[in-house]
């Protein structure tokens, strides 16, 4: 029986591998979505266009604006000398930020009362008008506690010293890059499996696999562990990409994450299979298979925080085998989790695995009669 079963593996492998449009899907995609996720898909700022109009033009206020002219995050594009040009460079996007300072700036600051700056920001891009505001409020803190320090002034009672955790430069990539080993491993494993029975409809050979000795469970076996195997190979490419090329920190052990990433695996097969399963056409497996891959995406935590979402989503996403995967690929990357402390996202997607399969069993015997 096992002889049989190897098999049929080797013949799905070299389908697979033989096939140009199936070689393209498991090396041409994930490679440009890691690139394209690893370097575009940041939550970091880079040359923000600011604008900046100067109304006191006194040496603390040209101080101010060199702490804002000398970020290598924000880029000067403009200077003003009137705030008619205000609302024309913001509608047009040629700066996201402008800042003006108050002809009483200084006096302010030599009185002690509140300095008068204003800051205005696009707002049609809510998260990073976010960012910028915080990055503002920090650059006009240390101004604050440099001239207090300067003019022999008691500074603030309490002085707010941020450290970060598992990240400490705040770098958006080392939260981004591990979670696309799960997106990427379940974009090809699903597309695999899920093509894996619809093409040998397409072809008639499925009719011939259903003849031979080998009982459903053999088949489903066979047509099981391939993608499993091809899932886990594309996982661990990813997986060198984000250490040695992104430099993200693997702090955890690997059979943490081997264990998440193999439960995750056989997840993933078991819903390819049952698309496979009810999908007549290579072209309706293809379309299952996106069905499915767009929501768990966004319900996985993969760019947003479940705990945002609606109480009746967040049920939802427990049904999401990403979901736990996540949890645990930064985990131990970021955080150097064990697989004691992982338990309780192990569980849940073995649960997921178990069940899908059996699904799919059924779904072939149902299909097959």
């Amino acid at each position: 029986m096992w002889r049989q079963v190897v098999a049929l593996i080797v013949k799905e492998l070299l389908v697979v591998l033989r096939d140009k449009q199936s070689r393209m899907v498991l090396v041409g995609p994930p490679l440009i979505q890691l690139m394209v996720f690893g370097y575009a898909a940041t939550y970091n700022l880079n040359n923000v266009p600011i604008a900046i109009y100067n109304q006191d033009n006194s040496a603390p206020s040209r101080d101010l604006v060199a702490r804002f002219t000398g970020s290598p995050t924000l880029q000067l594009v403009a200077v003003l000398h009137s705030d008619r040009r205000i609302d024309e460079l913001i509608d047009s996007r040629q700066v996201q930020m402008v800042l003006v300072i108050d002809p009483r700036f200084t006096q302010s600051l030599l009185t002690r009362v509140p300095a008068p700056v204003q800051v205005i920001v696009d707002g049609r891009n809510s998260n990073t008008a976010l960012l910028i505001v915080g990055y503002v409020n920090t650059i006009l803190s240390e101004f604050a506690l440099a001239w207090d320090a300067a003019h022999g002034n008691p500074g603030p009672m309490a002085v707010l010293d941020m450290r970060a955790r598992y990240n400490p430069t705040l770098n958006s990539q080392w939260f981004i890059v591990p979670g696309i080993v799960a997106v990427l491993t379940q974009v090809v494993t699903l597309l695999v499996v899920g093509l894996s029975v619809a093409r040998e409809r397409e072809t008639g050979t499925f009719d011939q696999l259903l003849v031979t000795p080998l009982r459903q469970f053999d088949i489903l076996l066979g047509k099981c562990l391939p993608g499993i195997l091809i899932g886990v190979i594309e996982a661990s490419v990813i997986i060198a990409a984000a250490v040695w090329w992104f430099d993200v920190p693997l702090r955890g052990g690997l059979s943490a994450l081997y264990l998440g990433l193999f439960l995750f695996v056989i997840a993933v097969t078991g819903i390819g299979l049952m698309i496979s399963a009810l999908a007549m056409t290579q072209q309706q497996a293809l379309l299952g298979a996106f069905l499915f891959m767009v929501p768990s995406i966004i319900l996985s935590g993969f760019a947003t925080p479940i705990a945002n979402m609606p109480a009746w989503v967040q049920d939802l996403t427990l049904l999401n085998p990403m979901r736990y995967f996540l949890v645990i690929v930064r985990g131990v990357f970021l955080e150097g989790s064990s697989v004691s402390s992982l338990a309780s996202q192990y569980w849940p997607m073995a649960v997921i695995g178990v069940v899908t399969l059996a699904a799919a069993g059924w779904l072939f015997r149902r299909r097959a009669y």
